[in-house]
């Protein structure tokens, strides 16, 4: 299996690939290939920088001789007209790699953002905010890195780093017990040492829960005074988890019922960018 930064380098290759192609003919045409210039990053929109360390990858990548010299670092509360960094080198590829690298920043500040914002509603309680696998296909590692510079909690990154079984998990497996003493025998005799989180829809199936013995039990579309009712059966006995059309307006409630993490998947899939430009020093 790769690494995260294997992912991330080929997400990089795929991205000047589809942007770049065979030559970015304005600026080869325009440019003098020897001609040595000094772009910046301005922030344009209040909000959370996010993307830093990976545009640092993106320079270094497409032309390791171009120089960043960063003045804001990731998780920083920004506003109009703050200088991120700045970068000197070859003109030609500081405009060859503004697109690629504002595309990251922009989507990731974005997503910071949105995350520091649930989190904020949550103060003060020990709930914390959890994203989910709805994330851009390939650029799931950024996106997840970005909500936990924003202040939340990562979930499982993949299908292959825990186990959640959810209802149509139980309905094809035969039942709770059925599909928790599977997982179980699987980890066993493969030798993996993952959480099992299971997915519950009523009072009937957090008991079945509790009497298999998972990790973590998911409240799937509870309301909060559900949530509040299956918070004092658990009880403590494992890990409580909200989840489902929860949102900015009603975390707060869910919070305050004492599940552990409410996972949102708005975090990452209707994020705004945070805007921001890449404009000669």
């Amino acid at each position: 299996m790769k690494s995260k930064d294997e992912l991330i380098d080929d997400l990089l290759t795929l991205a000047f690939a589809e942007d770049v192609g065979d030559g970015d003919h304005t600026t080869l045409s325009t440019i003098p290939a020897d001609e040595m210039g000094c772009q910046r990053l301005i922030v344009k929109e209040e909000g959370i920088l996010a993307g830093v360390e990976i545009a640092r990858k993106v320079f270094r990548k497409f032309d390791p001789e171009l120089e960043m010299t960063v003045y804001i670092h990731d998780g920083t509360h920004v506003k109009p007209g703050d200088i991120a960094f700045e970068v000197k080198g070859r003109v030609r590829s500081l405009l060859q790699t503004e697109r690629v690298m504002l595309n990251i920043m922009q989507r990731m500040s974005g997503i910071a953002t949105t995350t520091a914002k649930y989190q904020q509603r949550l103060e003060g309680l020990k709930t914390k905010v959890l994203d989910t696998r709805k994330t851009t296909p390939g650029m799931r590692m950024l996106e997840k890195e970005a909500v936990r510079i924003g202040g939340g909690c990562n979930h499982r990154i993949g299908l292959f780093d825990m186990i959640l079984i959810k209802d149509n998990h139980v309905d094809f497996a035969g039942g709770i017990p059925q599909a928790v003493a599977a997982a179980k025998k699987y980890c066993k005799e493969t030798g993996r040492d993952l959480k099992i989180e299971l997915e519950v829809r009523n009072t009937d199936e957090i008991n079945q829960a509790l009497e298999a013995g998972v990790d973590r039990i998911m409240l799937d579309n509870f309301s909060p005074e559900r949530t509040l009712e299956a918070v004092k059966l658990i009880n403590g006995r494992t890990e409580i988890e909200s989840s489902g059309g929860i949102t900015l307006d009603t975390l707060r409630a869910y919070g305050e019922c004492g599940v552990d993490f409410i996972s949102v998947g708005a975090l990452t899939h209707s994020v705004k960018g945070l805007d921001m430009s890449f404009k000669a020093c």
